[in-house]
């Protein structure tokens, strides 16, 4: 029985991809300039787009931005009472106050979240989930897993694991900087 062709084989053979042309178009006009950086970030950099493409569609789904989403899901991972002070929740969204601001007005605004004042310093702010809020993230995540992990699948688990570890570094390695 022949053997399946590996994934590398597979690019190998296949016609040239949106980036391999641009590569291509460099060396052509810049001879000088070495692209080959493009192979890797170029391409992530489109997986990345196809990606948040494919996860906004199932936030859309529940009437949720991908901003809104991360307020909720932040919220959600905090556990029972499913509150944290806002500038913790900035931290966990990786957006500015100000930013975050916006998103829970919206959300407070359509009933998802409640702000309300520390018990022991009134000028800390504090952002909790609803019931309904917590009802509609609950749902929306399980969507969102069930999409991730189709998209995985496409990809393969051999190739998804293979991934995990170069990632993880790599964005360790730019966090750092």
């Amino acid at each position: 029985m022949p053997e399946s062709p590996s994934p590398a084989n597979e690019a190998l053979a296949a016609p040239p991809d949106r980036v391999a042309e641009i590569q291509a178009e460099w060396r052509r006009e810049r001879p000088d300039l070495d692209p080959s950086p493009q192979a890797v970030i170029g391409r992530l950099h489109r997986v990345a787009l196809r990606l948040t493409e494919r996860l906004v569609a199932v936030y859309r789904d529940f009437g949720l931005s991908e901003g809104e989403f991360d307020v909720l899901a932040t919220l959600r991972r905090a556990g029972a009472p499913y509150e944290r002070p806002a500038g913790e929740l900035a931290d966990h969204t990786l957006v500015t106050t100000g930013g975050l601001t916006k998103r829970v007005d919206r959300l407070e605004a359509r009933g998802l979240v409640e702000r309300r004042t520390e018990a022991s310093d009134a000028r800390k702010r504090l952002v909790r989930l609803t019931p309904q809020g917590t009802e509609l993230i609950d749902r929306a995540i399980a969507a969102h897993l069930d999409n991730e992990h189709r998209i995985l699948d496409e990809l393969g688990a051999t190739d998804a694991a293979a991934l995990e570890p170069i990632l993880t570094r790599w964005l360790r390695l730019l966090d750092e900087n």
